[in-house]
């Protein structure tokens, strides 16, 4: 099966919506979207996802499932270097490379820090819930960092594609679960543009049978992180949102 991570356009977040050119983004992305064969979609609560995903969806007389765990993962903390409280990453390079349980994908969330703000350890095991939760409908079920396949349900799945819109944070704590790596280090490490995919697919490593309910093993793994295409071939110049650099736009 496929998961495409898409975040939102770009935000006016004084005013909880899109600026101008969030709305043009959205559009452009609705020129895409619908040439997909798209099982399921979900969405973060937040008004800027919702309105990310409002023109694809219209489009195809679908609607999206809200999703409470796929809210951003803004939960403040005094950065240490600067004193300055904000979401739980951009930190300074001289003080997360540092610390080594940044870089652990089981313990990461127990670092002191993350650990400052409560709310922090629950969204995070409130994600992997519901995106496990999610998976298992569809015949994966999660053993220790792969997935066990119910070989009924997975097989001839690999056009099987569910969608989430949701937020840079958000789509890359999904990512790292998914792929085994802290979310700390994707967050840090990826810039996703607004409008932009991560893709996903199931890659079945060892084939299960029906008769003895023999389950097949496997693990997601990444196609494309940050894809923007359709603003490209639209000549829509990439949006810096949440980028410390100059993008690329070719």
């Amino acid at each position: 099966m496929r998961i495409i991570f898409i975040r939102h356009a770009e935000p006016d977040y004084e005013h909880n919506t899109l600026t101008e050119r969030g709305f043009k983004e959205a559009e452009l992305l609705s020129l895409r979207v619908p040439h997909w064969k798209v099982d399921r979609f979900y969405a973060s609560p937040l008004e800027r996802a919702k309105l990310t995903a409002e023109p694809s969806l219209r489009k195809m007389g679908r609607t999206a499932e809200i999703v409470d765990w796929m809210h951003e993962f803004s939960y403040a903390i005094i950065d240490p270097i600067t004193g300055v409280r904000q979401v739980p990453w951009d930190f300074m390079p001289q003080y997360w490379t540092e610390e080594a349980q940044f870089f652990d994908k089981d313990s990461f969330y127990k670092h002191p820090l993350l650990q400052s703000n409560p709310d922090y350890e629950k969204a995070v095991l409130a994600l992997r819930s519901g995106l496990d939760g999610i998976l298992a409908e569809y015949g994966y079920h999660r053993k220790d960092g792969y997935y066990l396949a119910e070989e009924e349900k997975t097989r001839g799945d690999d056009d099987t594609t569910i969608v989430f819109f949701a937020h840079l944070g958000a789509n890359l704590e999904a990512v790292g679960y998914l792929l085994g790596i802290s979310p700390v280090v994707l967050q840090q490490g990826i810039y996703l543009a607004p409008t932009s995919l991560c893709i996903l697919n199931s890659e079945k490593r060892q084939v299960g049978s029906i008769p003895d309910a023999t389950p097949a093993i496997a693990m997601f793994r990444a196609q494309v992180l940050g894809d923007v295409n359709h603003l490209l071939q639209n000549e829509q110049p990439i949006s810096e949102s949440g980028s410390f650099a100059k993008v690329f736009n070719q």
